[in-house]
């Protein structure tokens, strides 16, 4: 705790002194964020991204790091990757490590490398000081069955790069084991990392969890995935935001911002959407995010198929000002890292994305503090790992010369201090946190000197205030109230006050209620969240002003909302709906209820399952003759007919989840018949069909299924059990409609038939490119001996995605002649004057070298995808079988 102490008078008087300063004379100074994101000098539409002006050096290789799914760098460049050859589809335990690699000399190829320790599916994972965080699946040794996910921490006391004995665990179960055990890990809990508010992130998929405790005792549960946060002792575990699909990591920015590359449903398009986070957001999977997308913060973009990783905030001077300041977005699918250019809009940003870095099926990016970009790369080892596939490489920007970063453990407070000025994040949160575990005295008199220099750039004074704020609790509040006073600074100084529930003893409430009215939305939203973390509902009546904007409209009926279409004017009055109902402001809401801002009163009110809420609204109702409003209040009391199911963690949606909403497993509660009576009994006293028609189309947008309506209610079941692979193996068109994950877990399970499966080999047309005995004409890749190369699920993913493992040799070619004809094929013959090209269809050409124009070979295979998507999942298994026992 810092030495600064908080006189209650002082605190008083400065309260007094915030709240007589007249909200006239406020304005919103966002000169310098604006300038961070989007500089002056650089023209974002003009720029290209040149990979000729980036270093590439290998540094690691499939001998130390197969199947790597996760790095993280300490500020010195020691790489922590996470080694995981049970893949996302694998259930076999004893194949996950962490490795450390060093490079001793900074020539930009590891030298040595420890197994730092043994631990299975290692999905995120957090190098500080002498401690690593690892999230990963723990499994019972018993069993050998999967037990849930668990965030734990190793500790290196003695820097040998080995982990003193067994993890601390933070949060156990953090991920729902049933669908652990049945599936793999493809859609659990994954990466994380650690923001310069001190707090850890965790990105959660939407296997989703139940009763996951942290080391307080406090138990959380999640129907679906989102972000969650937890402090680093393993305390204060919260919801950040929900509604996500399967995000893989998260983002940070130096201001706290927070973005993701999500994705939608399998064989839905599998469309990757770029999310930019505020706290407390619903974003509405997969419940909301196609029929009632004016509840959701929408994302800002849909990218289409894909499928997100790794994530990182570049922030680092030493880089091209094109390739700075910029969230950077990894995608296996894609075998791409992506920028997106973010600019400010309101309390949120659009975006402009781009190509990076291109690097086979990429799963993790990280800095070190030296200004070295490391990436990991999947490198076709499949869906269940492999001990031959996967590495590591260093990048860095042409002219970069190694600097050493200093070192830390020595650093005396001055320097440390002066290190939260460094003009890259990584030095300063390095540097924040070896302060505040060495100095903890001292801490906050040194962080509070950063965030007063107006002199500074922003993003130092930031790190400053949430350095401040871990040093001294709620005794810094004077002093963050002091800093709030300073317009650029306002919105970061009121979000540290109340960034922690465990500091919030005494917070002053007129700040924040001010914040609310701010002329910057930034402050705004900083507010509005922190009325709802406050928990006093004397914020509620300036909470329901927060105006509703003109997108705030439910789509037509069977139309998909915009859920990836940026909506910055939804953001303030989404989160101050959230607030509300974090305040169980039912009776303000109420009262609200046909006033100027009845539209967010009533949208509180949609949450709100309490007897006091139906009363409310039946009495507002009954009160008024305004038919829009009594329609607003039926549609109201329609939606809390139902409520959702309490999650136990026992099932899940699956990989295409119904999407109509607004709940999943929809249930009856203590006031469902209250409402039933009230509608049938409105709906009766109507003799208008069209009014009639009103019901049942609530009936039907909400589910209520009440039969006096009509038929238009869910006929949907929810299936919890496990799929029966003997009814549905046989049902033609089966692979075209799974995602790959479900066909491999399928054909992993059913056996086949050899025999069907050569006549398959036949009737598909694989025989046109492919021979399977020696002897015969050599065509595409020689399928003889794919069953000693290949194992069952490698088989599987190169019939349904022949694009991922192409086999050296057998690349696509095209060639165009001097006399205008492209012929695209495979080689099968050249000399030193003719080629020999194949196409898909089994045809040869021979061509003259002399009349060859230009040749290039494609980085697309020439079988198409799709090729398996009329069979069976038995049909599929069969020919797996066939060519397996090729050998």
């Amino acid at each position: 705790m810092s030495k600064i102490s908080l006189p209650l008078a002082t605190l008083a008087g400065a309260l007094f002194a915030f709240g007589c300063s007249s909200p006239d004379n406020r304005k919103a100074d966002l000169r310098e964020l604006t300038e961070f994101y989007t500089p002056s000098g650089l023209d974002s539409a003009s720029l290209q991204s040149d990979s000729t002006d980036l270093v590439f050096s290998n540094f690691a290789g499939p001998d130390v790091v197969p199947s790597p799914s996760a790095l993280s760098v300490s500020p010195y460049g020691e790489v922590f990757v996470g080694v995981d050859m049970m893949g996302s589809l694998g259930k076999e335990p004893g194949k996950g490590s962490i490795v450390k690699l060093i490079d001793s000399d900074n020539d930009g190829e590891m030298d040595s490398h420890t197994e730092f320790t043994k631990v299975d599916n290692p999905r995120g994972i957090i190098a500080l000081r002498d401690k690593v965080y690892v999230l990963h699946t723990q499994f019972s040794e018993e069993t050998g069955q999967a037990e849930g996910m668990n965030l734990v921490v190793f500790t290196d006391a003695n820097g040998d790069g080995v982990a003193d004995g067994h993890s601390q665990l933070l949060i156990e179960g953090i991920s729902s084991p049933e669908h652990l055990r049945s599936r793999g890990t493809d859609h659990s809990t994954n990466g994380i990392r650690m923001g310069i508010d001190g707090w850890i992130y965790i990105a959660v998929g939407d296997f989703g969890f139940h009763d996951a405790e942290d080391r307080e005792g406090t138990k959380l549960t999640m129907l679906g995935g989102g972000i969650v946060r937890v402090r680093p002792d393993g305390t204060e575990m919260e919801v950040y935001t929900h509604g996500t699909r399967n995000i893989y990591d998260v983002a940070i920015d130096p201001f706290m911002n927070i973005y993701t590359r999500g994705n939608t449903n399998d064989g839905g398009g599998w469309n990757i959407r770029f999310i930019h986070y505020t706290q407390s957001g619903e974003y509405g999977y997969p419940n909301l995010f196609k029929n009632f997308t004016d509840e959701i913060i929408p994302a800002l973009a849909d990218l289409g198929g894909g499928s997100g990783t790794g994530s990182y905030f570049m922030d680092d001077d030493r880089w091209p000002a094109k390739y700075n300041h910029v969230p950077m977005m990894a995608d296996w699918g894609r075998s791409q890292l992506y920028i997106h250019r973010v600019s400010m809009d309101g309390p949120g940003f659009t975006q402009a994305d781009e190509e990076f870095i291109k690097l086979s099926q990429i799963t993790d990016v990280d800095l070190d503090a030296s200004g070295r970009m490391f990436l990991s790369a999947w490198d076709g080892a499949g869906y269940r790992g492999s001990p031959e596939k996967g590495y590591v490489v260093r990048v860095v920007p042409e002219g970069w010369e190694y600097e050493a970063f200093p070192d830390l453990k020595n650093a005396s407070l001055e320097e440390l201090t002066a290190l939260l000025k460094a003009t890259n994040s990584v030095a300063r949160f390095h540097a924040q946190q070896e302060l505040l575990a060495r100095f903890p005295e001292d801490a906050g008199a040194a962080a509070l000197s950063i965030a007063s220099d107006k002199a500074l750039p922003l993003e130092a004074r930031v790190a400053g205030i949430y350095t401040y704020a871990q040093a001294t609790c709620q005794a810094g509040n004077e002093e963050l109230l002091k800093l709030s006073e300073e317009e650029a600074i306002r919105e970061f100084a009121l979000r540290a006050m109340a960034d922690r529930k465990t500091c919030l003893q005494g917070a002053p409430l007129e700040p924040f209620i001010e914040g609310v009215t701010d002329p910057n939305d930034r402050v705004k939203a900083a507010a509005i969240v922190a009325l709802g973390r406050i928990g006093n509902a004397d914020a509620a009546e300036e909470l329901l002003k927060v105006k509703v904007p003109e997108s705030f409209k439910q789509p037509e009926k069977d139309t998909e909302g915009p859920h990836a279409t940026p909506n910055s004017d939804i953001i303030l009055p989404h989160i101050a709906m959230q607030s509300l109902v974090k305040l169980n402001a039912v009776e303000a809401a109420v009262e609200a209820i046909g006033g100027e801002n009845s539209k967010l009163a009533l949208w509180t009110l949609r949450y709100k399952h309490d007897p006091k809420a139906v009363d409310g609204l039946i009495g507002a109702y009954e009160s008024t003759d305004e038919l829009e409003l009594k329609a607003e209040i039926l549609s109201t009391l329609s939606r809390l007919y139902k409520k959702e199911a309490p999650y136990d963690g026992s099932w899940w949606w699956g990989t295409r989840p119904d999407t109509h909403g607004p709940y999943y497993k929809a249930i009856d509660w203590e006031e469902s018949e209250k409402i039933k009576s009230f509608l049938v009994q409105e709906w009766q006293s109507y003799e208008d069909p069209m009014k009639k028609q009103f019901f049942a189309e609530l009936n039907e947008r909400n589910r209520m299924d009440i039969p006096e309506f009509g038929n238009e209610g869910s006929n949907l079941v929810i299936n919890e059990t496990e799929v029966d692979l003997e009814e549905i193996k046989n049902k033609k068109g089966q692979v075209g409609q799974a995602s790959i994950e479900d066909v491999i877990l399928a054909v992993s399970d059913i056996k086949g038939d050899p025999v069907k499966g050569k006549a398959l080999f036949t009737s598909q047309g694989c025989i046109a490119c492919h021979s399977v005995e020696k002897g015969q004409p050599l065509k595409g890749p020689f399928m003889g001996q794919i069953g000693s190369i290949m194992n069952r699920s490698q088989i599987t993913e190169s019939i349904l995605k022949p694009n991922a493992s192409i086999s050296q040799g057998f690349g696509t070619v095209k060639v165009e002649t001097k006399d205008e004809k492209v012929y695209m094929g495979f080689v099968t013959g050249e000399n030193a004057n003719e080629l020999v090209l194949q196409d898909i269809g089994g045809n040869a050409t021979k061509l003259n070298k002399s009349d060859i124009k230009s040749r290039e070979e494609l980085e697309n295979s020439m079988m198409p995808p799709g090729l398996a998507n009329a069979l069976s999942y038995e049909e599929l298994a069969s020919l797996v079988s066939y060519l397996e026992a090729q050998k």
